[in-house]
């Protein structure tokens, strides 16, 4: 693309987002307010010519000097534990935060892509999901701040696109996890896997037989350029269509960690969807893409990056 301004470009996804920006060439201008993003996961880009941090709250109109080929809007929260510390900041982010992004890209006549998510589908009651599908959204439960801002991120985009004749890309991530997660950001993938390296029994809500299809960020990274590289302005899913039961997540974590912690069951949190899998069909016939990288591989290399994190121990063999 060129020189692309990236939001939330020091988060999990962000920051694998600028690092793979970079490697093919591209000059990145990282934007990051540090409220989930952390520097330590753009330390290694720190003095490269071709990358810039710029510590600043998108919900504020800023500039950019010099040429923009391309605005990503992928700053907000996104843990469920998130929902109820931060909810006014999420639905900010979503709203005022989009359509500040959203202006400088009009101002740079950049293409634009904002970071959408399946919660836009809620508990969905079509499966798999489809682009298609309009949703099942509690509207004013726990959940909504997320969801809704994250649906209305999607509709004042093709406004912009519509008003403004603005290069739009919808992106719709499924359940994504990886390398540099925060430990304590409440996803299922990240929970379990620190409770089965520190020995702590993992926690399971309801009786684990919701699903949810996890997508290594790799392969979730390289469906983004793909999408950002083409001329297809609808939202379009990328996501694995590999679907499993929290249970099994269970299950596959305590043997990739070799942990002996036993499986402890809780209550369903409200609006917890009871199953989720993406339809990539769309993905795979404008992009070529699907995700090559399956669970036990990336719980592997997840659960190395959170050893190293937390500073524990290898486990014997």
């Amino acid at each position: 693309m060129g020189r692309v301004v990236l939001s939330g470009g020091a988060g999990f996804i962000g920051s694998h987002l600028s690092r793979a920006l970079l490697d093919r060439g591209d000059a990145v201008v990282c934007v990051d307010n540090l409220l989930t993003g952390s520097t330590a996961n753009i330390a290694d880009l720190e003095g490269r010519s071709d990358f810039e941090f710029l510590k600043h709250d998108v919900i504020i109109p800023f500039e950019v000097d010099g040429p923009v080929d391309a605005v990503m809007h992928f700053a907000s929260p996104a843990s469920p534990a998130d929902f109820a510390r931060i909810p006014l900041e999420i639905l900010s982010v979503g709203s005022n935060g989009t359509r500040n992004m959203l202006d400088l890209a009009v101002q740079h006549r950049a293409r634009f892509m904002v970071a959408s998510t399946s919660e836009v589908y809620g508990d969905p009651l079509v499966h798999p999901q489809p682009e298609t599908y309009w949703g099942n959204v509690n509207t004013i439960g726990p959940r909504s701040v997320y969801d809704e801002a994250k649906r209305f991120g999607e509709a004042i985009t093709m406004a912009y696109h519509r008003v403004h004749a603005l290069d739009v890309r919808i992106l719709r991530i499924f359940n994504t996890y990886g390398t540099a997660m925060r430990p304590d950001d409440g996803r299922a993938v990240s929970n379990l896997l620190v409770q089965a390296i520190r020995g702590e029994p993992l926690t399971v809500y309801g009786d684990g037989s919701q699903t949810r299809s996890f997508c290594y960020v790799e392969d979730e990274v390289r469906g983004i350029l793909a999408l950002l590289d083409c001329d297809y302005v609808g939202p379009v899913n990328i996501g694995n269509p590999n679907e499993f039961t929290i249970l099994e997540l269970a299950q596959n974590v305590i043997e990739a960690t070799g942990s002996q912690s036993p499986i402890e069951f809780l209550p369903l949190p409200q609006d917890d969807p009871m199953q989720r899998k993406p339809d990539i069909t769309l993905a795979k016939r404008i992009l070529g893409w699907e995700p090559t990288i399956q669970l036990p591989e990336g719980l592997a290399r997840t659960a190395a990056y959170f050893r190293e994190r937390l500073d524990a121990p290898s486990p014997p063999g």
